[in-house]
């Protein structure tokens, strides 16, 4: 059982450098404690999630070009995420005829980052609200 997610919350990628704010834009959405929920579909990059500082992933072009250009030593270069695919799994409860996103669910940036939801935003747990 996992904690609904709504605007405000913070993310982590495994390849970032600093934490992220998730943002939900959509006013139509129910609310939890003043703020609105978040559904799966809620990936958009520089919309719904923002950059981590800087990226240490070598499948990033950026990286891997300044990476090499300092003859092998890793150098980071700003995040710029990129989101090809849903957050999963998702919760059972509907946000907007999709499925809620939890604080266990994840997301993938195409340079391989693990993105996940290191703090809710909310205290509201999805079974039994």
């Amino acid at each position: 059982m996992g904690k609904f997610v709504c605007a405000g919350a913070m993310l982590q990628c495994s390849f970032g450098m600093a934490p992220s704010s998730f943002m939900v834009i959509d006013p139509m959405r129910p609310m939890v404690q003043n703020k609105p929920m978040a559904n799966i579909m809620d990936n958009k990059p520089m919309v719904n999630i923002m950059p981590f500082g800087m990226c240490q992933s070598m499948a990033n072009p950026t990286v891997a070009s300044a990476t090499a250009a300092a003859m092998g030593v890793l150098t980071p270069m700003p995040c710029i995420p990129v989101i090809a695919a849903p957050w999963a799994p998702g919760g059972q409860e509907r946000i907007s005829n999709m499925p809620a996103l939890l604080d266990n669910c994840k997301c993938i940036c195409n340079w391989g980052g693990n993105i996940s939801v290191t703090m809710p935003g909310n205290i509201c747990l999805a079974e039994g609200k």
